[in-house]
């Protein structure tokens, strides 16, 4: 026997020795399953060192000989009559994208043609031989190619093309030209054969000893021809197997397990007598048979093992007799069904803890945090393509285009026992939209892109968002180019974090996660026994935000926006109410009331978060993104103001004190501390609300510790009057000290522990750091708002011009995504300046930026302690945070 030919069966594996690569990559495959020991077909592979160069007629007698030895095994014989043995011929490169065709059935000649339609049936036999006839004529097409015989070529290539027509087959779409009707079959298979014959070598229909040499032949003529060809190749000869080979044949495939849920359950069909699923009703593959069932279970999941991932597998059953056909990698897969498979192979102690966290890019579970579409449920609706995903997810809903319109449809929905889901679609959102978003499913807006506000608070509350720059909106309808909706019409929006979002009009069927059933919470539990100092927090506004983000494994609130909890539907005229007032003794009433509305909501975060940091960020959003903004709103402010204080109100005093709230950029306008120093009593209140909670929750023997945050200050002397208060001749300014003292005092409180920091958001705390932490403990680094200081770009507008930046590489990547080298370079020196001042100096990132793994690992790199992200991000900035440390550790 040739040493450079090689056998294999389900008992014979080729020996080590061998270098792998002489057998190219289908025969690798084919030897491991030989090694696992599998019900695989026999077969023989000519190496790499003959295919190119080989005789046929040199390796005519080991060619019959192992032909016999595989006759023996199948049970079938190679040319018989009767009953005959069928071959694949497997062109067996080392590329893994190679252009050689599909080669089935050899053996197919007119001595064996009746005999193999007694058992499969006449037209079966004739739709085999004539795509082996198919196979042998791309050979012959690239033969001609290589000869430089266009004319016979180009003859070929359309005899191709009528061929695949017959056949059923599919061409590209760069060759379809108008639709064509199908040509029938309607000539036996020897007319066929001597239809063919013309292009190839003579005999090649008359025996199939001499169709395969022959065959071989050709292949090894096409090697030598072409330049490209490096002597790396090989061929790999086997028998077929047929599911529709008598009664008890079938063919069929299956998953290892669940693709979408990761459960560890066959996935899969199988047909009856039938060759493959072509035309054929599928059965589950439970109904496969015990006996069958119980060996596909076990090859399944000894691939699990081996592979350490989810496999497809093909095969088929001859006369009751199963075979391997193929298994292969899985593509289209949840991340839920990989950390399934991971957690049960790390329990069975297949693979370490360490490897199954290393396993998952932690940006794959975005999949796993929000509900995704069932494929087939969306193949006759109409759609849109495009955009920026904000908030991946899928989301269904009416659409409705203000918030006012959104509520309302909602409540009455509500009342009469409708579908209550709902969708805020606007040219862009604004703080008086966070209630609209907060109880729809998603937002399409047009402005904006990641760092929009309505993808920000999409992410804070585990919606959907997608900006479509698309999107017009005129009157009571939207369109998407030629796409269009009315207000009130479902859509649905599937926005994947990996891919080209969706906008479909009507309903598709959504997948909604389940963390404890995916294994997600398992999978947290398991990334965070990799932390060690650096740890992740939540931005969290409500305690329902806070339980969930403790539940994905957030340790503590890295930002609680207070001014989010004054939009709600009930609180958000009483605020207006106390910024209005034109006397104190109003003022004072309406500031009496949020402060009961404020403790219960601190009280309910700190009890959520015993034993955690909670880090609150006092008030920060400019006074007129209060104010009503159409006339519902206003007249929604109006009837409270006359509820309240007993008179009708005057509407043009009223829009007077809002025009005195007007800003031209309110961004860098009378926002966060600078409201503090002109309205001390907001803040006052603030803080007595936190240390009202707190000193509640430490009576009841909960552990609490409150950090109260000043947002964005521009020097030192700002930080220090809001913390430590101010003293000058005909004024005072009390501070967060005072006011705890003297309401500890006031309620015979014990005292609570707690940090006073603020936050960097501006280039110039960043590089007065040092001067600042000499009256803060703690800094968190408002990236959002450093990006667009320091950058000079609006998070809400850059993407009018991003794309001519992006042409013409004028800045790399979204800097609200990653962060921008020289905000960087302001954190890690903001960061070494604070703690030459104060080296216990607590440090953290608040914002979108910290749940992007190459944040962290920054973050991790200058010193911080943390990231805190939205409660939905916070499992990806744990992964993030496990693989940087089993990467330090190696």
């Amino acid at each position: 026997m040739d040493n450079r030919i090689h056998f294999f069966s389900q008992i014979d594996v080729i020996p080590k020795k061998i270098e792998p690569e002489k057998l190219g990559i289908r025969g690798r495959q084919a030897n491991e399953f030989a090694e696992l020991g599998f019900p695989i077909l026999p077969g023989f592979i000519l190496d790499t060192d003959i295919a190119s160069t080989l005789d046929p007629k040199e390796i005519k007698k080991d060619v019959a000989a192992l032909l016999d030895k595989c006759a023996g095994i199948v049970g079938k014989k190679y040319g018989d009559s009767k009953n005959p043995m069928l071959l694949k011929v497997v062109i067996s490169s080392n590329l893994a994208i190679t252009t050689y065709p599909t080669l089935h059935n050899f053996g197919l000649v007119k001595p064996t043609i009746e005999g193999f339609g007694n058992w499969v049936g006449k037209d079966f036999a004739v739709h085999e031989a004539l795509f082996l006839v198919r196979g042998m004529l791309k050979i012959e097409e690239r033969i001609k190619e290589l000869e430089d015989k266009s004319k016979e070529q180009a003859e070929i290539a359309a005899t191709l093309k009528a061929l695949d027509n017959m056949l059923g087959i599919k061409r590209p779409s760069n060759e379809l030209g108008d639709e064509e009707e199908q040509i029938p079959i309607d000539k036996s298979a020897e007319e066929y054969m001597d239809l063919y014959a013309k292009y190839f070598p003579a005999g090649f229909f008359d025996s199939a000893e001499n169709q395969l040499l022959l065959t071989l032949g050709e292949i090894t003529r096409m090697f030598q021809m072409d330049d490209q060809n490096d002597n790396d190749t090989a061929l790999m000869i086997a028998p077929m197997v047929y599911g529709n080979y008598g009664k008890d044949s079938c063919s069929g495939d299956f998953f290892s397990r669940n693709v979408i849920t990761g459960n560890k359950k066959l996935q899969g069909k199988f047909f009856r007598e039938k060759f493959n699923e072509l035309g054929a009703e599928g059965q589950d593959i439970d109904k496969v048979g015990d006996k069958h069932l119980k060996e596909l279970q076990k090859i399944a999941w000894t691939l699990e093992d081996k592979f350490k991932e989810i496999r497809h597998v093909r095969f088929t059953i001859e006369n009751g007799r199963l075979w391997l056909i193929e298994q292969r990698q899985v593509e289209q897969k949840s991340t839920q069904s990989d950390i399934k498979l991971l957690l049960d192979l790390a329990k069975r102690k297949i693979v370490d803890n360490a490897s199954v966290v290393k396993a998952i890019d932690p940006l794959r579970l975005n999949e796993i945090l929000h509900p995704v579409i069932d494929p087939g449920s969306v193949k006759d609706l109409k759609s849109w393509k495009g955009g920026i995903a904000g908030a991946p997810g899928a989301a269904i809903g009416r659409v409705y285009f203000t918030t006012d319109s959104l509520l309302e449809a909602k409540k009455l929905a509500q009342q009469r026992g409708e579908d209550t889901r709902t969708i805020l679609v606007a040219i862009s959102s604004f703080a008086e939209d966070v209630k609209a978003i907060e109880v729809s499913t998603g937002v399409l807006t047009a402005e904006g892109g990641y760092s929009a506000h309505a993808s920000v608070v999409a992410r804070q509350y585990g919606k959907v968002s997608l900006v479509a720059p698309d999107l017009k909106i005129k009157g009571r309808k939207a369109t998407l180019g030629s796409f269009s909706f009315s207000e009130g019409d479902y859509i649905t929006l599937n926005v994947p974090f990996y891919g080209q979002s969706n906008v479909y009009a009507g309903t598709a069927t959504l997948i909604e996660p389940d963390p404890k059933e995916s294994g997600l919470l398992d999978f947290i539990a398991l990334s965070k026994s990799f932390l060690k100092k650096f740890h992740v927090r939540c931005n969290a506004d409500t305690t329902r935000d806070a339980a969930l983000a403790l539940s994905f494994g957030a340790d503590g609130v890295g930002l609680c926006r207070t001014e989010h909890m004054f939009f709600k539907a009930e609180r958000i005229n009483v605020f207006r109410e106390m910024l209005l007032s034109d006397n104190d003794k109003d003022r004072a009433k309406a500031l009496t009331k949020l402060q009961v509305m404020q403790r219960e909501d601190f009280y309910g975060i700190l009890k959520v978060m015993a034993g955690k940091e909670v880090t609150i960020r006092l008030l920060d959003s400019p006074l007129h993104e209060f104010m009503p903004h159409n006339d519902d709103e206003l007249a929604a402010y109006m009837a409270h103001v006359a509820k309240t204080k007993k008179v009708k109100p005057s509407k043009p005093e009223i829009l007077a004190q809002i025009d005195t709230l007007h800003e031209f950029n309110p961004m860098l306008g009378h926002r966060g501390c600078r409201i503090a120093v002109s309205y001390p009593e907001i803040y006052a209140m603030q803080v007595k609300a936190i240390f009202e909670a707190a000193y509640k929750l430490r009576s009841e023997g909960v552990d609490v510790r409150p950090e109260i945050m000043v947002p964005i200050v521009m020097n030192a002397s700002e930080l220090k009057l809001i913390a430590y208060g101010k003293k000058i001749e005909g004024a005072s300014y009390q501070g967060i000290v005072d006011i705890e003292e003297e309401l500890r005092a006031e309620k015979k409180a014990k005292p609570v522990e707690y940090q006073i920091g603020t936050m960097i958001e501006l280039p110039a705390a960043a590089l007065g750091a040092g001067e600042i932490a000499k009256y803060g403990r703690f800094f968190s680094f408002g990236t959002n708002d450093l990006t667009q200081t320091t950058l000079g770009i609006s998070r809400d507008d850059f993407t009018a011009f991003m794309p001519d930046y992006t042409l013409f590489d004028l800045i790399q990547g979204n800097p609200f995504s990653t962060l921008d080298s020289r905000v960087k370079e302001l954190i890690a020196m903001a960061t070494e300046r604070g703690r030459l001042t104060r080296p216990d100096l607590v440090c953290g990132l608040c914002g979108e930026h910290g749940a992007n793994p190459a944040n962290v690992r920054f973050c991790m790199e200058a010193g911080l302690n943390y990231v805190s992200c939205s409660p939905y991000s916070v499992p990806i900035a744990l992964l993030a945070v496990a693989q940087a440390e089993l990467e330090k550790a190696v």
